[in-house]
């Protein structure tokens, strides 16, 4: 068996009878080299154990905090030509200036007395409508005099009836009382005959008597005649009631058809009106849509129309411009792991792109160049680079940010949690575990006797 073994002590007195190795194993520097292994790893130990305040990294750009101070396009509401611009890029323009005047394209508003002739015809129509009221006023008081008239001929149609049924009423008294005397003169007749006969009246009496007997026959006839010519007068009366009654039905009916008949021309005519000024109203401020004025004051960054004669479309953007007052913050952009961390009123530290920096992002007290900051706003739906955004404002109760800044620089971001030993903070990346994600629970406390 072959002894070849390391720790054979024949190889090594072999070794150490070259010079060589004897020079080597009475060399110094490997013994200074040991100790400063030894002194690094014992410093290395002891930075294990340092303060390490974890943190959470995200990277954005300088942004405004409210929505109407950030930069916006300028757009035409209607459709037209551009002949003439008032500004330039960079020219700041305060609140209503003019930025560039159009003209019309469209053959339905190229009239230049288009907004004076709809008001012509709107004031037109509003006498029409007038007009109408004027009649429909007429006829309800014509309607009210065909009533009082019907009202009198029927009270006077009434009377007629009154007078007729006293007629009657007195015709046939005067008919009985005929009749009376018809019998009495017969009795008179027959009784002067009878005395006749006997002798006792004469013949003379006889024919007076019946001369009277026939008068009162006669009489009666004319009495009967009499009392049946004032029924039909009663009758004729009541006829008289009916026919003025829809006589004047008829009237009253035509006075109100007309009546409505006008009313359903002045409903039209007046919606004819509500729409003329409705037209009148779209023109005139169609005419104040020639002149395209700055929504507030700020400063044009661009202009994204060129030239004159050129036709746009309404809803087209014809510059941009930049408010020359805002509130500035930060958007950032933090990992979905990382999100639950994050709170509204959450403390950032923020730097900026071309501002002198130097950052410990465990040490934040040793940092230079950055500025404090505030979580004001967290995104819930994800962004498309596949992050959340939050958006930052500057701190109150530190330093302010630089007013050199501008809107679109690059900032970068850091989030500050708790504080731990360096060692944890290796074994927590190592294993990929977030950043004080697990909470322990508190114990209840008990209450105290």
């Amino acid at each position: 068996m072959l002894n070849i073994s390391d720790k054979n002590p024949l190889n090594n007195l072999a070794l150490e009878k070259y010079s060589t190795v004897k020079n080597l194993s009475n060399r110094p520097h490997y013994k200074i080299l040991n100790r400063i292994i030894l002194a690094v790893s014992i410093l290395a130990i002891i930075a294990l154990f340092l303060p390490w305040t974890q943190n959470i990294s995200g990277s954005g750009a300088v942004t405004t905090l409210k929505p109407n101070q950030r930069p916006q396009s300028i757009q035409s509401v209607i459709s037209g030509r551009i002949e003439k611009w008032y500004v330039q890029e960079g020219n700041y323009v305060k609140k209503g200036d003019t930025i560039l005047f159009i003209s019309e394209i469209k053959e339905d508003y190229m009239d230049p007395n288009l907004v004076k002739n709809t008001k012509s015809q709107v004031d037109a129509k509003k006498q029409s409508l007038e007009s109408y009221g004027s009649k429909v006023s007429t006829l309800s008081i014509q309607i009210r005099a065909i009533e009082r008239e019907k009202g009198l001929k029927l009270k006077q149609a009434e009377n007629k009836i009154k007078q007729a049924r006293l007629k009657i009423k007195s015709d046939s008294m005067d008919l009985v009382a005929v009749k009376t005397q018809l019998k009495i003169a017969n009795t008179q007749f027959n009784r002067s005959l009878q005395l006749n006969k006997e002798g006792l009246k004469a013949l003379s009496d006889v024919e007076e008597k019946r001369l009277k007997l026939q008068e009162v026959e006669a009489k009666i006839i004319t009495q009967e005649n009499k009392f049946y010519t004032s029924k039909n007068e009663f009758i004729n009366a009541e006829v008289e009631i009916n026919r003025i009654t829809a006589e004047y039905a008829e009237k009253v009916s035509k006075a109100q058809s007309d009546q409505y008949t006008a009313l359903s021309n002045q409903y039209d005519t007046e919606a004819q009106v509500s729409k003329l000024e409705n037209q009148y109203a779209n023109y005139s401020i169609r005419n104040g849509m020639y002149y395209i004025k700055a929504p507030q004051s700020g400063y044009i960054n661009r202009t994204l129309q060129s030239g004159i004669g050129e036709n746009i479309k309404e809803g087209t953007p014809i510059a941009t411009i930049m408010p020359s007052k805002y509130d500035i913050a930060v958007e950032s952009y933090v990992d979905p792991i990382d999100l639950p961390l994050i709170k509204r009123g959450e403390k950032v530290r923020v730097w900026f792109d071309g501002w002198p920096t130097i950052v410990f992002s465990g040490w934040p007290d040793m940092s230079y160049g950055t500025f404090g900051g505030e979580v004001v706003a967290i995104e819930n739906f994800i962004s498309d680079n596949g992050k959340f955004r939050i958006l930052i404002a500057p701190d109150k109760n530190e330093a302010p940010w630089p007013k050199q800044l501008s809107i679109g620089s690059g900032a970068q971001t850091i989030a500050l949690l708790n504080t731990v030993p360096v060692w944890f903070e290796f074994w927590r990346t190592l294993n990929g575990f977030p950043p004080n994600y697990y909470k322990g629970k508190e114990k209840p406390t008990k209450e105290k006797k």
